[in-house]
């Protein structure tokens, strides 16, 4: 019942800029942690960015200082600003959260359908 959609994802330059936004969506108590994951063709899903509910956000060395991640927990959206793009950001990007949909439910992992991002001249 809870659906993560992703947009914002396509084709840039290096050196561009682009931003992916994320919305969960259903029956949602509380979301601890959102965040974002790439997975580029022939390598494993690796985490981008991510916040935890009242932190600070964490993000991969890669991305430092090019990429910015946040929060809107009144709206259950998380988005990443992604600034000085290299063809190697060029992936699949997915978004995760981890929610939970009872009260007396745990945080179970969602993930959303992934938005290519493809970073070429």
């Amino acid at each position: 019942q809870v659906q993560l959609v992703e947009s914002g994802g396509g084709l840039v330059q290096p050196g561009g800029s682009l931003r992916l936004s994320c919305a969960a969506s259903g029956t949602i108590v509380s979301i601890k942690t959102m965040g974002w994951y790439r997975q580029a063709p022939g390598k494993q899903r690796e985490l981008v960015a991510a916040q935890i509910s009242g932190g600070r956000p964490n993000l991969a060395d890669s991305v430092k200082g090019r990429f910015t991640i946040s929060r809107d927990n009144a709206k259950n959206t998380v988005s990443l600003q992604m600034n000085s793009l290299k063809p190697e950001d060029t992936a699949v990007y997915y978004c995760n959260a981890q929610i939970r949909v009872h009260p007396s439910y745990t945080w179970e992992d969602y993930w959303g359908q992934g938005t290519q991002v493809t970073v070429s001249s």
